[in-house]
């Protein structure tokens, strides 16, 4: 079972991916092939998510924990790496989490993609993109980890530039590509730094030598700092690339240029959480640092709220809900950087049941709107996709945090986790944390008034082809649905509650003077209501501006207008990174190929000497007239040059 949950993914995007290369010979046998592989695919991912579940009640509910190793990867000298999966608390919910919902994103592909003409394709980037997930989170190495971490970089750039013929998703994967291979570079130099300090990368054996290297330092650039704040801040390098965190955050909203259920695999249960995980199986690492849990404060909190501005003016559903992402990472990464890493791996957990639930529910408007994502075009379809508009406010009101959904329990934990910390940085992240919350509730209804409510904008050919999506879709959402109520409410004792001494027991470190979680349960009861409160403000403001009173973010837009535009281009990063990175960089690519490999190497090398010759052999050719009198005349020029220099060299 342990490694059946791992590896079946694999073994589904292994056939899918044969079966991608067959060409069928007619649209019959075509369509056996496309069936087989979402057969082959979706069967391997539910026989991985039941894997998984009896893994789940062996490790947490059990206490098995266990390591089952597979192979010696790398034996150099005293280097040695294995291929192993680590099974404890913390990976066995992460692998629950990632099974059970890529496996219903499995299966709502199966209805969203049947008119697309390479299924089999599709499905093995899936699979093969969960592999590459359930390795990352289960490596009980450093370079394991990283072997994950960089294959579901390579697996985005595949799933998002799916539809390579549209020049914006091929722009899209190389955006995301090129943005985490700056966070993978500082990523890699952290997993440098941590062998060279504890001349291992296997995390067992760092974890137990991390109190001994606590005051160790590190020679950074001719300098002194403390190594394990070095290491954590190059690994929280890579955290924000692969998490979108303020700063590294551009490519995740282009990244809705993939399929819809490349949008939901990768923003709710895969990719994007990764850092957060990263960070909270390195915990032992990171309570040593006090610098680098700030760090990781600052950046998550920061990107909560800045995010959240941005969503509440976009108009592409998908994108709305793609900041509405980056947004609750900031969340996850501000709880564990008051050390309360449950309260942040519950938020991961939740989050990812409803905002997979959005992003299909957002896939399933898109689909009964022939293909148009721009809310403005939209408006009235709820008597037309009832289904669907239940199911997306199951997600928004989860998302919002309204009790009894799951949000509700794991972000206010998160919140008034900051708040206990009694810090500088925590009062910081809680204070920005309740003014997201508040923008989160407002654009939420914002995307629901705008496509469901009021009267319809759309064209009528396509109002009247508008209809419900199909059960192979409809099924896998209300099945996110139920995890969207009743998650938060039934993992709440066990994540951060009474029991999670001792359902974590040693998957996650936290040192005695960090007590924040332990206090998040006596803060004041403002502390405890007030996210919940200025959600229902934000939800009052969107009701009012979109329902009550629609000509009023017109007016508003007009009289705050460069607010407005700040914010619906996106504070200007796309613009201030193309100045200072793109721009130069193709300056410097023209100059030096046009100058320096143009006119210098080729100009003085293979071109210049080409040249030359060609030149010299154009004036010898202009010798060779065919009059003898030339010839007789060059003759003789030579007599008398020869002459003369025997005469000189014999005076001499």
């Amino acid at each position: 079972m342990h490694v059946a949950a791992v590896f079946l993914p694999l073994l589904g995007a292994i056939i899918a991916g044969v079966l991608s290369f067959i060409a069928p010979a007619d649209k019959e046998r075509g369509n056996r092939i496309d069936r087989a592989a979402q057969w082959v695919t979706c069967g391997a991912m539910l026989l991985a998510a039941v894997a998984a579940a009896f893994v789940f009640v062996d490790v947490v509910v059990d206490k098995n924990e266990t390591t089952v190793h597979l192979a010696t990867w790398i034996d150099s000298g005293a280097f040695e790496v294995s291929w192993a999966l680590k099974w404890d608390t913390l990976s066995a919910v992460m692998v629950l989490m990632v099974t059970v919902v890529s496996a219903m994103i499995h299966i709502y592909s199966v209805g969203y993609m049947h008119h697309d003409p390479s299924i089999p394709r599709f499905m093995a980037y899936l699979s093969l993109f969960t592999f590459f997930m359930l390795m990352l989170v289960t490596a009980d190495n450093l370079v394991q980890l990283y072997f994950g971490w960089e294959g579901v970089g390579l697996t985005s750039y595949l799933l998002i530039g799916f539809w390579y013929t549209r020049p914006s998703a091929n722009a899209a994967a190389i955006k995301a590509f090129l943005v985490n291979r700056v966070g993978d570079f500082g990523f890699a130099l952290g997993v440098f730094a941590t062998f060279l300090l504890f001349q291992s990368v296997h995390l067992d054996t760092i974890f137990a030598a991390a109190g001994d290297q606590a005051q160790t330092t590190l020679g950074v650039f001719g300098g002194e700092f403390h190594a394990l704040t070095v290491i954590c801040l190059l690994l929280f390098v890579g955290a924000m690339g692969k998490s979108a965190q303020i700063g590294l955050h551009t490519w995740l909203p282009d990244a809705m240029e993939g399929p819809t259920p490349v949008s939901a695999l990768i923003h709710a249960a895969t990719m994007v959480t990764a850092g957060v995980f990263m960070v909270a199986r390195l915990s032992p690492l990171f309570e040593f640092s006090d610098t680098a849990l700030m760090v990781v404060t600052i950046v998550g909190a920061t990107t909560a709220f800045f995010a959240a501005t941005i969503g509440c003016v976009q108009n592409d559903i998908k994108r709305v809900i793609a900041y509405s992402t980056c947004s609750q990472l900031g969340y996850m990464f501000f709880a564990c950087g008051v050390s309360a890493y449950s309260a942040g791996i519950f938020h991961l957990v939740t989050h990812a049941f409803f905002k997979a639930l959005l992003f299909l529910g957002a896939g399933s408007v898109i689909h009964a709107m022939s293909d148009e994502q721009d809310m403005r075009s939209m408006g009235g379809l709820w008597r037309m996709i009832p289904v669907t508009y239940v199911l997306m406010w199951i997600g928004s009101l989860a998302l919002a945090g309204v009790w009894p959904f799951s949000g509700f329990y794991s972000k206010d934990i998160v919140l008034e986790a900051a708040y206990a910390a009694d810090t500088g940085v925590g009062t910081y992240a809680f204070w920005l944390g309740i003014g997201a919350a508040l923008l989160t509730a407002f654009y939420s209804w914002r995307l629901l008034i705008m496509t469901f409510h009021g009267a319809p904008r759309a064209d009528d050919r396509v109002l009247a082809h508008v209809h419900e999506s199909p059960k192979v879709m409809i099924l896998p959402l209300i099945v996110l649905a139920i995890g969207a109520i009743f998650v938060g409410m039934l993992a709440y004792p066990y994540f951060v509650g009474e029991a999670s001494p001792e359902f974590w027991e040693a998957a996650i470190l936290i040192l005695p003077e960090h007590t924040a979680l332990e206090d998040a349960h006596h803060v004041p009861a403002w502390v405890k209501w007030l996210p919940l409160g200025v959600g229902l403000v934000g939800i009052a403001l969107a009701v009012l501006m979109y329902g009550l009173v629609p000509s009023l973010p017109g007016l508003l837009a007009e009289r705050l207008h460069g607010l407005y535009r700040f914010l619906l281009n996106k504070w200007y990063f796309d613009e201030l990174y193309d100045a200072l990175f793109v721009r130069p960089a193709f300056y410097l690519g023209r100059r030096f190929w046009k100058v320096g490999d143009g006119t210098l190497i080729d100009g003085l090398g293979p071109d210049g000497v080409a040249a030359t010759a060609v030149t010299i052999a154009r004036r010898a050719a202009r010798l060779q007239t065919g009059y003898v009198y030339h010839y007789a005349f060059a003759m003789l020029t030579g007599v008398v040059v020869i002459v003369s220099w025997y005469l000189l060299w014999q005076s001499g």
